[in-house]
């Protein structure tokens, strides 16, 4: 019987895994996930790194080596980090050689959490992390804040492939997609190419349900639980197809630019209640991308049911919203509530990292 998780590439969706280690990398497993489940790329996070780093020993003679070099604890991380996203860039370069630039084949590798409202800090980390892994699969991630934006359009003009991450608005979505173009049309009037630059807008999904289904319930609207972050993700894929075949953007697409795919993130379903896959299977649609953890994609060999739903019902998912804005529910103050803890969570287990690394220089 085929493959469920590698049948999804059928309808033009790339499925990247969320996760990244040494173990997955060392014995084969990587390799092995793309080859039989079509797994096209790999995201990392630092609450990703913060679990492989402390709860294995396979770091451990790297961190007394690094020590050694009077680096500081985050200096220590990324050292770790580029070296586990090289070799991740190496299991898929295979991927990337056979598909057309923009497509797949990328591991992505995220700049510190701490600069997420820091753009000189960021566009300044970006070119580092991206100049120290060197590999021309590499995406570097930065978040879709709005200081973000300016250092999103500044890697993108310097040929850098990007990641945007934490993104969970529309009006937002729409701002990085004109943050890329910028960036790209800031290369080509300095008579650089731009065939060879892949980006992504990484849209979070399953917490946008977990803040608004309690508002629901409260507005007597239960019916809808589980399904605004589906409905505001079939509309970001309007906006996409709008925005990428303007007159505008041909320009860009006679010179051989890719547009900016849109990644679902946050995929794995959080409320018990609902199907492990449904997130998953609901977007299924062509030229997106989705990142999914070990645990969903195992859930999705087992029992997922692929086709092509991203675009059903369109009028559906407009009604889903215009219903929770009547009733009175703000997604704008929904989202930014959402990139502010979206930040925090990754900050958290960012500081714990370095404080794992700083407990094993002292004990070594």
């Amino acid at each position: 019987m085929a493959n469920k998780v590698k049948q999804i590439h059928d309808f033009g969706q790339s499925i990247w895994l969320d996760f990244i280690d040494r173990k997955i990398i060392f014995s084969g497993e990587l390799k092995r996930l793309v080859e039989e489940d079509g797994v096209r790329g790999v995201t990392s996070n630092p609450a990703i790194f913060e679990k492989a780093i402390s709860s294995s020993a396979d770091y451990d003679a790297d961190i007394a080596e690094l020590s050694k070099e009077q680096r500081t604890n985050e200096e220590i991380f990324f050292g770790l980090a580029i070296s586990d996203i090289k070799l991740a860039c190496d299991i898929l370069r295979p991927v990337y050689d056979e598909d057309v630039v923009g497509a797949d084949g990328y591991v992505s590798l995220e700049v510190s959490p701490f600069l997420a409202l820091d753009t000189e800090g960021t566009i300044e980390q970006a070119r580092k992390l991206w100049k120290e892994v060197d590999k021309e699969n590499v995406m570097i991630k930065i978040p879709g804040t709005e200081p973000g934006l300016p250092a999103i359009q500044a890697a993108i003009a310097d040929g850098i492939n990007v990641n945007v991450t934490l993104l969970f608005g529309l009006d937002r979505y729409e701002a990085v997609t004109e943050a890329y173009i910028a960036g790209l049309e800031q290369r080509a009037a300095a008579g650089l190419p731009v065939n060879n630059i892949s980006s992504v807008a990484s849209f979070f999904l399953s917490r946008i349900d977990v803040l608004v289904d309690p508002l629901l319930d409260e507005k007597g609207l239960g019916e809808l639980k589980g399904e605004v972050a589906i409905a505001s993700a079939k509309k970001a894929y309007e906006i996409y197809k709008r925005v990428f075949s303007s007159d505008r953007w041909n320009k860009l697409a006679e010179l051989g630019a890719v547009p900016q795919r849109l990644l679902w993130a946050s995929t794995s379903s959080k409320n018990p209640a609902f199907k492990d896959t449904k997130y998953v299977e609901a977007l299924i649609g062509p030229n997106t991308v989705d990142t999914i953890p070990m645990e969903t994609l195992e859930a999705y060999r087992d029992h997922g049911d692929p086709a092509s739903r991203l675009e059903d019902d369109l009028e559906g998912a407009t009604k889903i919203l215009e219903q929770i804005k009547e009733a009175g529910i703000d997604i704008d103050a929904v989202t930014k509530q959402l990139e502010e803890e979206g930040i925090d969570k990754f900050n958290k287990p960012f500081q714990k990292l370095l404080d794992a690394i700083e407990k094993q220089k002292s004990e070594a």
